[in-house]
């Protein structure tokens, strides 16, 4: 996605410093995989949410809150890679891509991923999510770039800081105008004839999370010093959190949810942790991509044999996004069938956890977490055998959109 999007500059301006970005972006996919094996096949899933502090315990919280930083750090990161890409375009030329490769994932969301999700070919619900949001942020960035970078920056942190002023703006019932208000700020799910639109993914603060990510390239660039970029991202990261804390703290603003006490300690600080995603507050983007900037920080050096293989995974997260989906989804199927349910029950109409034919199949975290091991496993060689191939045939223009 570049955040599963965005191809980096493949000239000499590819360094450490860019390895460090697909390192976080690799570490962050693999992240995301865990929280998509969860949906498939933790019981829990299929009968509260996670975050419900009611309900849920410290692990199931944390296993949950870790994916948080997924979404956040792909777009931003997504917008990187678009400066970074426009160092070898023209602004034209930038523009044209980042139109072309929006539209391209708009599509791929509502044709091939929504299908992975669901295995439904009657296409009897469209899921809007991440990749749709990625799309149309791009689209919008394509606009964008042709602005001074301060107006880009100023835009985007508006877009981030101010939206959730909306809040308390609701537009009921399913008409057209709910349904557009959905796209843009508030997640909901809709009935049209008999196919279902489940918005996931509201506009707004994305735009803005891309469009700050694009300007935040300006850090790597040919020629601009390490030790200062170090310290630029400690400055950032370490300002982020702590406004994030502060702001938290008043509890007056910067997400719809209030934290409050809980029944001790440590679940009181799971509520000051549970912020709100859909769509991404000022909180919940502080949340995440603070640490963000701190692992940037401290990301630069010389790569071990782990490391190694992240930066692989993160130099082809699309690919690694688009197979993972439907690998998890056919692992479920064979697990659905093997534990006395049928093959029909994970062909979806809605979310896979709001599927009522799935409640009371699941199993347990520990199993969750090592199926998750093993997606990984199985399907890094791929993305091995892609990354090569993707570098060894730089001359293909249709390999920088997947």
């Amino acid at each position: 996605m570049s955040t599963l999007t965005m191809e980096l500059p493949t000239t000499s301006i590819r360094t450490k410093r860019i390895e460090s970005i697909d390192l976080l972006r690799g570490l962050i996919i693999i992240i995301m995989a865990l929280d998509h094996v969860r949906d498939y096949f933790h019981a829990d899933a299929y009968l509260y949410n996670p975050t419900n502090l009611a309900q849920t315990s410290a692990f199931l919280f944390f296993t949950r809150w870790i994916t948080h930083f997924c979404a956040p750090v792909f777009a931003f990161l997504a917008g990187t890679s678009a400066y970074l890409n426009g160092l070898k375009k023209t602004k034209k030329e930038l523009s044209f891509f980042l139109l072309t490769r929006g539209l391209w994932l708009v599509a791929l969301e509502f044709l091939i991923i929504t299908l992975e999700w669901t295995f439904n070919a009657e296409y009897n619900v469209f899921l809007v999510q991440v990749i749709w949001s990625l799309g149309i942020s791009m689209i919008f960035l394509a606009g964008l770039i042709h602005l001074p970078r301060k107006a880009i920056l100023v835009t985007g942190i508006v877009l981030i800081a101010a939206h959730n002023l909306l809040d308390n703006v609701h537009v009921p019932g399913t008409g057209g105008a709910s349904i557009f208000w959905a796209f843009l700020h508030e997640q909901r799910f809709f009935m049209i004839g008999n196919t279902g639109l489940f918005v996931g993914y509201p506009i707004i603060p994305w735009i803005g999370i891309m469009g700050t990510g694009y300007c935040f390239g300006t850090l790597y660039a040919p020629g601009y010093d390490a030790a200062q970029r170090k310290r630029t991202l400690i400055y950032l990261g370490a300002g982020a959190t702590a406004l994030f804390i502060i702001v938290r703290g008043i509890n007056l603003y910067g997400d719809p949810s209030h934290w409050s006490a809980q029944k001790d300690p440590l679940f009181s600080f799971l509520s000051f942790l549970n912020t709100s995603k859909y769509p991404p507050s000022l909180l919940y983007t502080l949340m995440t991509l603070g640490p963000s900037f701190l692992f940037l920080a401290f990301a630069e050096g010389p790569l071990n044999w782990l490391t190694k293989k992240l930066v692989v995974v993160g130099r082809v997260p699309m690919f690694f996004y688009i197979l993972h989906i439907v690998f998890i989804h056919l692992l479920a199927v064979f697990a659905a069938v093997l534990t006395g349910y049928k093959a029909s029950d994970m062909v979806l109409s809605t979310w896979v956890t709001d599927s009522p034919q799935l409640k009371g199949y699941g199993f347990s975290l520990l199993t969750v977490y090592l199926l998750w091991i093993a997606v990984v496993i199985a399907l890094y060689p791929l993305c091995k055998w892609y990354d090569a191939y993707k570098r060894s045939h730089r001359e293909k223009q249709w390999l920088s959109y997947i």
